[in-house]
């Protein structure tokens, strides 16, 4: 691509022109200080985006109360001074920022109240504790917990009810925060205000879970009638702001059923779109509804929707209005994006995970050097905020971290010789070269990646070689030596100035009676093709390789039995592919045994301890997929400096995201 790109263009949405059509769209990321505010983190992640090159950067989920959610927010004027330190950073590099004000669909006073309370508790039980006091500790902490109890069964309530029970006072007071956060927002210098048409709106909006019978309820102009009291309020209140509208779309599942329940059907959301344009929004960002309880509805993890998946309602949308409309929904490349462009179906492109992924999305493609790709595995940002921790791309070392993680200039000129090439190896073969070292990087096998190609074989896995894919293309282009069907010598690596090793791991095998039996076999060996299990298949392990092992294995059309020692199977996989997983496990009829110890194995059969009674399993074969123990490598007579990365860094082995960081580490320390 280059400087003529459809996505390098600039566009005019209102009173601002977007310097390009490259904008992240609202994630909830978890960088922000306790009480809400913009802190360096956020400020270092979001400069990033616009030193990046991207022109148009949302900051989702910002609150116009105080809430418990773990989101930005902007509910005092006191918080002004962080969001125009937040402006001033973006407006150094042109990048235009929004803020997507939204309000939870529970009633935050309450709620919070209850939540005080049981802080407050807490707070005085330990105070007693602390004097020696246990009868008032013991009392204070279990009236911190029924408060806490109250709190979340009120939250579990309103998520049911609330639309129903809000009433036109309530909506109206929530109505003017939102206006008074715009008002904030004006004052310190924010762009624009993106309405966020999902979680209160959209649920008012959705004839799926607005059953009032007032003003608000019943016809399609009594739902969508807060939504555009909403806008009037933010018109008035910031008047000089652009506003953008997150238009939440009920979509299709590939089984007919609706996809979303917060928000409107795409006939509907057609006519709400001309409506808004007519209420003075400067642009609609077409996205899809939520709601669910699953996340995957609306960041759908790999292998479980198409590229551009939300598009054709986006281009229904943009026949109907006339001012710009933003897409998004896993369009994943710049090629994708342009081509959204060229046929008129969008005006802007949203990448967000993608931006987490690769911030320099806009400047790569005016410079044509390869961007690193979005696996869509939803483990380092989805969970995360599942999990109240902060997002951290599985393949981006810095993310999360820009304000303290860098790679630094190198220190003179070295020559590094890299030892393996799978993720660990390869992310550390291009940091030291981006460094200026001279680095060579020899991989035993035939093949760079390592365990990903195994990963990959699983059904729905195969997008993650997106990140082998980009090693393939980025370390020639910085000059990195890749040596295949080698393995480096001592010699080798003591002609270097340091060694990075990374040997990766080996799958493990039970030491049980059995084990060495012609009817067992490992998974890593199923997945590489390298063996074949037919018939009853027990696997022994149930976490992320034995639950994918299990799944590949159904699909060649065999029956599955998974044991694991656990209370549960994959323990470690992502939220948002478990209801797929289960969903697969269910229709193939697969047997369970969780809290369950393999004893030993025999032909027909695996015997087992299930609590404490002995149970027998048949099977046909049995397939190991009870995890990995690293390599170790000789590195008696190195006289150079030998540094560690990935599964082989440690006692325990490594993640994607930690193999990727271990890389980084260590090439970032010669």
């Amino acid at each position: 691509m280059s400087k003529d790109s459809l996505l390098l263009q600039p566009i005019q949405v209102g009173n601002l022109t977007l310097k390009n059509r490259i904008m992240f769209p609202p994630l909830t990321t978890g960088y922000e200080e306790r009480d809400g505010s913009i802190g360096p983190r956020s400020l270092a992640f979001y400069e990033r985006l616009a030193k990046g090159g991207t022109g148009f950067v949302v900051i989702g989920d910002v609150a116009p109360v105080m809430t418990a959610s773990p989101t930005p927010k902007l509910f005092d004027d006191r918080q002004i001074p962080a969001f125009k330190a937040l402006a001033d950073a973006l407006h150094k590099y042109d990048c235009k920022v929004a803020l997507q004000i939204f309000h939870p669909e529970y009633d935050v006073p309450e709620v919070g109240r209850l939540i005080r309370m049981a802080q407050m508790a807490a707070k005085e039980g330990m105070e007693a504790k602390a004097k020696g006091d246990m009868a008032t500790f013991g009392a204070k902490m279990k009236e911190s917990q029924e408060f806490g109890k109250q709190a979340h069964g009120k939250i579990a309530y309103d998520m049911k009810h609330f639309i129903q029970d809000v009433t036109p006072a309530q909506l109206a007071q929530i109505k003017e925060y939102i206006a008074q956060a715009s008002r904030r927002a004006q004052e310190a210098g924010i762009d624009a205000i993106e309405v966020h048409g999902d979680r209160l709106l959209g649920s008012l909006c959705s004839k799926l879970m607005n059953f009032r019978t007032d003003e608000y309820g019943g016809s399609f102009e009594n739902r969508v009638r807060y939504a555009l009291e909403v806008v009037a309020a933010i018109k008035e209140a910031a008047p000089k702001l652009m506003i953008e509208y997150k238009l939440p779309i009920i979509t299709k599942n590939p089984d007919g059923s609706d996809r979303g329940k917060g928000g409107l059907h795409p006939e509907d959301a057609v006519e709400f779109a001309k409506l808004l344009e007519k209420a003075g929004v400067h642009m609609i960002q077409v996205a899809q509804a939520n709601h669910t309880g699953n996340m995957a509805d609306t960041i759908p993890p790999m292998g479980t929707r198409e590229e551009n998946w939300v598009l054709p309602v986006c281009k229904a949308v943009k026949a109907a209005v006339s001012i710009p409309v933003a897409t998004v929904g896993k369009v994943l490349t710049v090629e994708n994006g342009e081509k959204i462009l060229s046929n008129g179906d969008a005006d802007i492109i949203a990448y967000g995970r993608s931006l987490l992924c690769d911030p320099d999305i806009a400047l790569k493609a005016e410079s044509g050097e390869p961007i690193r790709l979005c696996l869509n595995c939803n483990k380092g940002c989805v969970d995360a905020i599942q999990n109240r921790r902060y997002i951290s791309c599985v393949l981006n070392a810095e993310n999360g971290d820009e304000a303290t993680i860098s790679i630094k200039p190198g220190d003179g000129k070295k020559k590094v010789v890299v030892v393996g090439g799978g993720v660990a190896g390869l992310e550390a073969a291009r940091v030291a070269a981006l460094r200026g070292y001279e680095v060579d990087l020899y991989e035993k096998e035939a093949v760079l990646g390592g365990q990903i190609n195994i990963a990959a074989v699983p059904p729905r896995k195969d997008e993650i070689l997106r990140s082998v894919a980009y090693f393939e293309c980025i370390l020639p282009a910085l000059g990195v030596k890749i040596h295949l069907n080698t393995e480096a010598t001592k010699e080798i690596m003591n002609a270097a100035d340091a060694v990075i090793v990374a040997v990766g791991a080996h799958d493990m095998i039970l030491p049980i009676p059995g084990a060495d039996g012609a009817n067992v076999v490992s998974s890593w060996d199923v997945l590489s093709g390298k063996a074949e299990a037919t018939g009853h298949c027990a696997v022994i392990g149930g976490g992320l390789v034995g639950t994918e092992t299990a799944e590949y294995l159904l699909e060649k059309g065999c029956t599955v039995s998974v044991i694991e020692m656990l209370d549960k199977i994959a323990s470690g996989e992502s939220s948002t592919i478990m209801p797929t997983i289960m969903a697969d496990f269910k229709a193939h009829d697969v047997k369970q045994y969780v809290n369950t110890k393999v004893s030993a194995i025999e032909p027909g059969c695996v015997k087992a301890i299930q609590g404490e009674e002995e149970i027998t399993i048949p099977c046909d074969m049995v397939v190991m997929a009870v995890g990995s123990r690293k390599n170790v490598l000789d590195t008696e007579g190195l006289t150079v400096p030998v540094y560690y990365a990935g599964d082989c860094s440690g006692e325990r082995t490594a993640s994607i995201a930690e193999a990727i960081r271990g890389g980084y580490n260590a090439a970032n320390a010669i």
